[in-house]
């Protein structure tokens, strides 16, 4: 018998236990762990059960390092390792994030500037300059040899904080001693990049970086994402993406995807600022042909969601019809309000996001901003990625991230 979630099992009256505080009402404002860890069996086990496994590239390339060391490569004396309260990542791990802390004296500035020796503006590109051409590469081969598959790059910026974990970090030194030479995802094992973002920081970016910027709002969306598990594709998950029908009484499927792909992450902590930057080459993978039986599974098990406001992930299924034959089984629900604005050559996404797993029956919300670099995607596409076109490009991105997009204080709680 197929495995019942808590929250969709039948119980006589009277002996209904207590729900758990995942399975209570869902509220778009408190926080969830994004983080990319590492392609380790702990990683995988976390993600696959989640139905958001992350899945990198076979020659991905992962890379951290911090903005705003001494000359000689070290921390500054103000900076710290120091524990921080983060409700989400306590519970999965069972312990405190550690977070690297700068105080800087009473009256002190250390805003990068213009005539600043380090200018992290110019610098990322050159770092992850020929990380990005090969990464590039990459896509392009996997682009050319899918037929069953249509295969987009995105190029984008994210912003958040990066966690250290505590069984593997000790000391400023032990972190600046993982960056030195690991350029796989393996570097990622010991660390967790969170991009849960607090109400103050969502509403200025909207209310007023928007508008500083020259940005126009674009689109106004709501979706669904039914994350669906077929034993024929152990590796994958399968995600949904619907949109409620005029009527409201059920789903209307809009595309078919697979895992998202990770070809490049750079994750920078950014010392002098408030929140951390993370650069990232991905690709999304649509299905662009079903079989027979996989849509008639697929709009089986649709056709069955419950439309709920009071579960997490906004969804539910009748006893019994979360599965469908012995193929496929519903793992998971992502419910996702989100806005998006288009500036010059780049597009930002604020997204509030409702996820629940039902193979664990936990869920948490997340608020997340997202800056897509759609013009370099482009030019990358028409085969420049290795030209000084692409290399200013990114550097007025970042140079537009660095003064409007990292400061702001946030809570992790």
């Amino acid at each position: 018998m197929a495995y019942i979630p808590p929250h969709k099992r039948h119980f006589e009256d009277g002996k209904r236990p207590v729900p758990a505080p995942s399975s209570l009402l869902p509220r778009f404002a408190r926080n969830l762990n994004l983080g990319s860890t590492s392609n380790s069996t702990r990683r995988k086990d976390q993600h696959a059960s989640q139905g958001g496994k992350i899945v990198y590239a076979k020659n991905s390339i992962s890379r951290w390092w911090a903005v705003g060391l001494t000359d000689d490569g070290h921390f500054p004396t103000s900076v710290r390792l120091e524990p921080i309260s983060c409700e989400p990542f306590e519970r999965r791990r069972g312990e405190k994030p550690l977070t690297l802390v700068h105080e800087r004296p009473s009256g002190e500035t250390s805003e990068v500037t213009d005539s600043s020796s380090d200018r992290p503006w110019l610098s990322i590109p050159e770092k992850i300059r020929l990380d990005f051409e090969t990464s590039f590469q990459s896509v392009m081969n996997v682009m050319e040899s899918q037929e069953s598959e249509q295969v987009k790059p995105c190029f984008v910026a994210r912003f958040g904080k990066l966690f250290f974990h505590g069984d593997s970090f000790t000391s400023l030194d032990e972190i600046l001693k993982t960056s030195a030479d690991d350029i796989t995802p393996r570097n990622q094992v010991t660390k967790s990049f969170y991009t849960n973002v607090s109400d103050a920081y969502m509403d200025a970016i909207r209310d007023v970086v928007v508008l500083k910027i020259g940005f126009d709002f674009e689109s106004q969306k709501e979706h669904y994402h039914v994350k669906v598990y077929d034993i024929y594709r152990p590796d994958v998950t399968i995600s949904c993406k619907c949109i409620v029908l005029k009527d409201g009484a059920g789903l209307e499927l809009q595309k078919v995807e697979l895992n998202q792909v990770r070809h490049l992450v750079a994750d920078i902590s950014c010392l002098d600022k408030d929140l951390d930057l993370r650069v990232m080459l991905t690709t999304k993978r649509i299905l662009m042909a079903l079989t027979d039986e996989e849509e008639h599974g697929i709009r089986k098990l649709l056709k069955h969601a419950v439309l709920d406001p009071h579960v997490k992930g906004g969804l539910r299924w009748p006893l019994g019809k979360e599965t469908f034959g012995d193929r496929f089984s519903v793992v998971g629900v992502w419910h996702t309000k989100f806005k998006s604005f288009r500036g010059h050559m780049m597009r930002l996404k604020l997204r509030d996001a409702d996820r629940h797993d039902f193979r664990t029956s936990t869920g948490e919300v997340a608020r997340e901003v997202t800056l897509k670099m759609v013009g370099i995607s482009k030019l990358a596409m028409d085969g420049m990625a290795e030209t000084s076109i692409v290399k200013k490009m990114l550097q007025d991105n970042l140079k537009l991230i660095w003064d409007h997009f990292l400061s702001c204080k946030c809570s992790f709680s």
